[in-house]
Parts: structure tokens; sequence; C-alpha cells
């Protein structure tokens, strides 16, 4: 499977790994489905799990409609994950999301609590884009000033492309050549040859403008399925104070740090995080309830 149509006709690049015969695990990109590890997906499968990853909208091969003006919502993206699960396998997902991806997770878990059987949630944090709440940290001032300052490349250059990302994963404390790869491999998947979309791919730009309204971070009591927060102790973009916040305000959720990482899940880390996300409980036998 290379795509999945749901039914208000929104296409959805996905990649099938695994037995669909297995539990499912939904990995929601962030914003492509390249922001997961190929190592972690195959520790996943080799541990029992049919493992499908993702791209949101207006990313990857899913549909690309406006990455500079998107017309959908947070709660648009949720319904995706949700349908997909669905139209995946009969018995309740274990939903993932890493980055906004796991914004996405979130609110979907909140508003489809039947569809979802576990969570995931790594290197993200319990509100929108956009200000932070006075108790979280915010993005590391002077490490974004670095970021974010330097001048863009010719987003249709692949080659250009891969340098930018690669020296923007030394300032955020990543494996520069880990991402120059990613940055290539999404270059290679971005289904619009609009540098607009090539850029929107690379940087998850098209999140941030989003309309992410209302609020759920006072709603994740609400969430009564196990889940699992996995942080970069590192991470300068969203610092661990955030996902220490989900941690403490979601029911009984353990809590992953991640010493020598920052905004990505490490190479050397996929099998660790694997095994955490592996003694979650799969989904209990019985079928979802109808739609």
């Amino acid at each position: 499977m290379d795509t999945f149509r749901t039914s208000d006709g929104i296409t959805l690049g996905v990649e099938d790994l695994g037995d669909p015969t297995d539990p499912l695990v939904l990995l929601i990109g962030g914003t492509t489905m390249l922001s997961w590890p190929d190592a972690l997906c195959h520790a996943l499968v080799q541990g029992g799990r049919h493992v499908v990853r993702y791209d949101l909208r207006d990313s990857g091969t899913s549909t690309i409609e406006d990455p500079e003006s998107p017309i959908y919502t947070l709660r648009d993206l949720a319904a995706d994950a949700a349908a997909l699960a669905r139209g995946l396998d009969d018995r309740p997902a274990h939903l993932a999301g890493i980055g906004v991806g796991g914004m996405v997770a979130q609110v979907a878990a909140l508003d489809h609590p039947e569809v979802f059987s576990a969570l995931t949630l790594v290197g993200t944090r319990p509100i929108a884009p956009g200000p932070v709440d006075e108790d979280l940290p915010d993005h590391d001032a002077r490490t974004m000033e670095r970021v974010f300052s330097r001048p863009g490349p010719d987003w249709t250059d692949r080659a250009a492309v891969a340098e930018f990302a690669a020296a923007g994963a030394e300032i955020l404390g990543d494996d520069p050549a880990a991402a120059r790869a990613t940055a290539g491999r999404i270059h290679d998947r971005t289904a619009s040859a609009d540098p607009a979309a090539h850029q929107a791919d690379q940087l998850g730009m098209v999140f941030s403008r989003l309309d992410c309204a209302p609020r759920w971070r006072e709603r994740l009591p609400e969430l009564t399925v196990p889940t699992l927060v996995v942080h970069g102790r590192r991470d300068p973009f969203f610092p661990l104070g955030n996902g220490e916040a989900l941690a403490r305000e979601i029911p009984d959720a353990q809590l992953l740090v991640l010493d020598q990482a920052a905004t990505t899940i490490p190479g050397s880390a996929a099998g660790e995080v694997a095994a955490a996300m592996l003694a979650l409980p799969p989904a209990p036998h019985g079928s979802l309830p109808r739609s």
C-alpha cells in the first residue's frame, strides 16, 4: 500500500511494513513519514507489530493543496488519523506522533478515543504552534536565531537542500549525516515540483499556518489509554519541560528521556524507543464500534 483515500477525498501517502494481521502501530509524520527512522520501524515489525507510517496533508506524497494557506484544521488531521486507523484494522491501534505529528496524535486520541488503544508522543508539546503557556519552556532563542537567520537554499536543488538540512541539524544538536540523507529522501518524495511544497516538506512550515483551535491541553486528563512520552534531553526546539508536562498531565503516562537526543530519534536510540513502545499493551481482541 502506498496511498490511502479518505471518505472526503483526501489521499494520504503511506508505507506499510510487517504482517497486517499483527497489532497496528500507526506513525503520524511530523510532517512527512520520514520523521520516523527506518530502524525504529523495523524494530517494531520485529516485535510483532504491523507498522504504517504516513505523510500529513500537504507533505510527502499526500494530497497537496496549498502549503502556504492550508484550508483544513488540526481537527481534520486528527480525523485523517482515525480514518486511516479504521481503514487498516478492525481493532484499536497504537497511535504515535512525532513533533507536530504529536499534536495531531493528542487531538486524535481525545476526539476519537474508541479508535486507539495506546499512545506514543515523541518530541512534542501539549499546545499548538505560537505563544507558549507560561509554565512551558519556549524554543531556545539563540538556537532559533542561528537556525532561521540562514539564507534558504534553492528548494528545487536536491543537493543544496540536503546540505542546508545537515547544517541545521548540527545547530540543533542532531546528526548532520542522518539529516542530509533524510532530506534527500524527503526531496525525492515531494509530490509537487513547486519550491513552496519542497520548503514545506523540509521545514514543516505548513503546520505553523494551521488553525489549531480550540486548545486541548486542559483535556489531557481525559486520556485513558496507556501512554509513552519520549523526549530528547538536548531538544532546543521543544525543550524537555514540554514532554515532562505531557507526562504529568496524561494519567499514568510513562516518560522516556533520551539523554543524547535533540529534536530527532537518533539511530542509536531506535531500539530503546521501540522496546518502550512494544511494552505498551497491544490492542485487545474485538472489533471497533461502527463509525
